[in-house]
This record gives structure tokens, C-alpha cells and sequence, in this order.
């Protein structure tokens, strides 16, 4: 899959005339938990010419993908980009830190993981987090829980814990937030996710009611703490010698 996945890609750069930087893996492929039938969520920041960065209009900032073989493809334009890094958008932190990188040139992912983390606003990451996580919580009552379900549930619940207790950018594979809980409950985790490697994404499984008490008091423990966060401003000037440094 990965040769159809570069194929994809050397053929957007050529279709839009722009250069891709870095192309990672996102969703649960990098968070260590897809199913069978799990898509491939490819993301890729990219680089256009010289000069559409100086016209008076703006240009699209975006580029999207479908593919019959379940590539999902979303690219933002650096400039895009480097802005939501700034604002520690979290969705974009997890396309930095994915364990799954497809393309890396010019060492503008490591420049942006050293920006991401020493300007890192555990306020802005830590809301995302609990403020989604109030959908997938809803789900844990169900009598018919999906797997996919408790493990967004479980995922946000653990990445908005890990902001509260460590102030830092959560770690994208979900088995490195194990350090929150203790051993046995990791190990009901493991066979969880054993089992929905073989699942497909709309699959039901049981599921041990000491897992849905554990997702449930982190989330009760991540309301109540939820205004000890300190926000944390982002290093204006830093972004922009970045971005400058990257366009020359």
C-alpha cells in the first residue's frame, strides 16, 4: 500500500505544481488501533511557488483526495499550516507526531515538531480533547457499543488526562498513554484492541465494564481539574523566522 500511497502523491504534486514537504499517516492506523476496513487518513503539508506566496490573491490553502482504494487524502498549503501550528491545533500536532511518515524532505518536519513543542498551549490541546470527547462519552452508556466508539471515547479522555498532568503534547500511538493507568487495565486494553484488528469498523464487541468505569472517571477527573491548565502564549517571531526560512 505505501507504493500506491507515494503514486498518489507524486501525482497531486504534479496536478497542483507544488512540492510536498512531509505526508504522514493519521487516525487510527497511527494510533495503533484500525480495523480490517480502516481507511488510509494520509496528511502532507505542501509547498507552492515562489511567487503565488507574494500575488495580491490569495490562493487555496487545501488540497483533498478519494481514492477507490481507500486512500483519504488532506494537505494543507505551510503558510496554513505554520498558522495552526502557532495556535497548537491539535489535530495538526498529531499529523507531526505520527509514528507513520510517508514523505520527509528538507527537515521541515523536524523543524515544525521543535515548534510545535516548545510553543505548546496545553489549554488549546487540552479543550480540544475534553470538548470532543463529550460525543464519544455519551456512547458509553450504550447497551450496543461499538469498538470504534469506547476507543475515541477512551483516546480523547486519555490524551485530555495526559495535557492535565503533563502539560505537554500527548503522544499519538494510544498505547503510550498507558502510563495514566495501571497494568491490568492496559492489558484489558490490549486484547481490546487485538480484537478489533479483526472488527470492522462498525463492529460490535463486549466490553469489560472495569474499562468503562476507567474512560469514566478520567473524564470526571479531567472536568474537575479543567481550570488548574495554564495557557501558554507561542513564540510570534520564531513562526516567522520559520516560514521565511522555509520559502528561500
Amino acid at each position: 500500500m505505501k507504493d500506491q500511497i507515494l503514486q498518489k502523491l507524486q501525482e497531486i504534486e504534479l496536478q497542483h505544481n507544488v512540492e510536498i514537504l512531509f505526508a504522514v499517516e493519521s487516525g487510527s492506523r497511527a494510533w495503533g488501533f484500525a480495523s480490517p476496513d480502516s481507511d488510509y487518513d494520509i496528511r502532507f503539508v505542501y509547498k507552492r511557488k515562489m511567487e503565488s506566496y507574494l500575488s495580491l490573491w490569495d490562493s487555496k490553502d487545501s488540497i483533498e483526495f478519494m481514492t477507490e482504494d481507500d486512500l483519504d487524502g488532506s494537505g494543507w498549503d505551510l503558510k496554513k499550516a505554520t498558522l495552526l501550528l502557532a495556535k497548537s491545533n491539535a489535530s495538526f500536532l498529531g499529523w507531526l507526531f505520527s509514528p507513520i511518515v510517508y514523505i520527509n524532505r528538507g527537515g521541515t518536519l523536524e523543524a515544525m515538531k521543535q515548534l510545535a513543542i516548545e510553543n505548546f498551549n496545553p489549554i488549546a490541546g487540552f479543550y480540544h480533547y475534553h470538548s470532543m470527547n463529550k460525543g464519544f462519552y455519551e456512547q458509553l452508556e450504550s447497551k450496543e457499543l461499538k469498538l470504534k466508539a469506547f476507543f475515541y471515547a477512551t483516546r480523547t479522555a486519555f490524551c485530555a488526562n495526559w495535557i492535565l498532568k503533563h502539560e505537554t503534547i500527548p503522544p499519538v500511538l494510544f498505547q503510550d498513554l498507558y502510563s495514566l493507568i495501571d497494568e491490568e487495565n492496559a492489558e484489558f486494553l490490549d486484547k481490546l484492541i487485538a480484537r478489533k484488528a479483526h472488527t470492522n469498523e462498525s463492529g460490535f464487541s463486549a466490553i469489560d465494564d472495569k474499562l468503562i468505569a476507567l474512560v469514566k472517571e478520567i473524564v470526571l477527573e479531567n472536568n474537575n481539574l479543567k481550570d488548574s491548565i495554564k495557557a501558554k502564549k507561542a513564540n510570534v517571531a520564531d513562526f516567522e523566522r520559520f516560514f521565511i526560512n522555509q520559502l528561500s
